[in-house]
């Protein structure tokens, strides 16, 4: 089969397409400037930029399978503002969707994110709900992940975490109530790869969760405990701490934003953990603390 999968070198694609792969399929992994060196299998690159329609048009020709991961992280403000969310995440997939109807691409799987709402309360959220709705409203047959934050080698949970929480004393929006479910990308990837290759769960939407539930403050602790050093949490108000990142939005070394403070509101755990359609059970996945190798 072939697969081409859009942000093919970033830290989900890059597992995604290892995954496939090994598997025996035919990959190719788009993106604006591909990095071979990432994959440890034979992955075919094409350079193109997702929000420019003439130069991805012809990657997508002969594919079976289109995997659009291309986005933006909700966890770091972005640069150009909320509207890049809507430029990335919404234009993007409809020019993925456009290329693939225009090639008689048979399927699409779609990286949503949890809590996907066209009318939500952050830009992620809302770009990533009206994406989804581009996916639904197309000719192709289509699958929707909605994972909760991922993590692993290359990823940007933890780092993000310890940029929020230095050690020792670390003022916490909320006092790091927001929950998290973390998922591993290598289990993440692997059910990707399912959803790629086998037509029963087309038309699906799945929520993906990892094994646990985990607090911001949580996370925090497990980080620093990693690094053998301690964190106390001092709560700071979450009004307070949107007004003060709504403050740093147009500073450049300030990588949140008030977007990022309204994130920090909502958990992101799941209603119902799909993991199970994949034939996984919770009990399955890998922990963070096994990751972080903290018992």
């Amino acid at each position: 089969m072939n697969v081409l999968v859009t942000g093919g070198d970033g830290f989900v694609g890059s597992h995604l397409c290892d995954e496939l792969a090994g598997r025996g399929h035919d990959v190719t992994a788009l993106s604006r400037d591909p990095d071979p060196s990432v994959f440890t299998e034979d992955v075919e690159t094409e350079t193109g930029d997702m929000t420019a329609y003439e130069s991805i048009e012809g990657a997508f020709e002969g594919v079976d399978v289109v995997v659009n991961l291309v986005a933006l992280s909700p966890l770091f403000q972005p640069r150009g503002g909320d509207e890049k969310h809507f430029e990335i995440h919404l234009e993007g997939t409809e020019n993925a969707v456009r290329a693939a109807e225009e090639h008689s691409v048979p399927k699409l799987v779609q990286m949503s994110a949890l809590g996907a709402d066209p009318q939500g309360p952050t830009a992620y959220i809302r770009s990533k709900g009206q994406a989804e709705g581009v996916a639904r409203d197309s000719d192709l047959d289509w699958v929707i992940f909605r994972p909760s934050v991922v993590f692993g080698e290359g990823g940007e949970f933890v780092s993000f975490t310890e940029q929020l929480t230095p050690p020792f004393l670390a003022p916490l929006p909320g006092g790091g109530r927001t929950r998290f479910q973390p998922i591993w990308v290598e289990d993440l990837a692997s059910m990707l790869a399912d959803a790629t290759e086998d037509d029963a769960f087309d038309g699906e939407a799945y929520e993906i969760g990892g094994p646990e539930v985990l607090s911001l403050a949580d996370v925090a602790r497990m980080i620093q405990r990693a690094k053998g050093k301690s964190v106390s949490i001092v709560p700071v108000p979450m009004n307070l701490a949107e007004i003060g990142l709504s403050v740093a939005d147009p500073i450049p070394m300030v990588p949140f934003g008030s977007d990022q403070a309204r994130s920090l509101q909502m958990d992101n755990t799941v209603n119902e953990n799909g993991v199970d359609a994949f034939g996984v059970s919770e009990g399955d996945l890998r922990t963070l603390g096994d990751y972080l190798d903290v018992r």
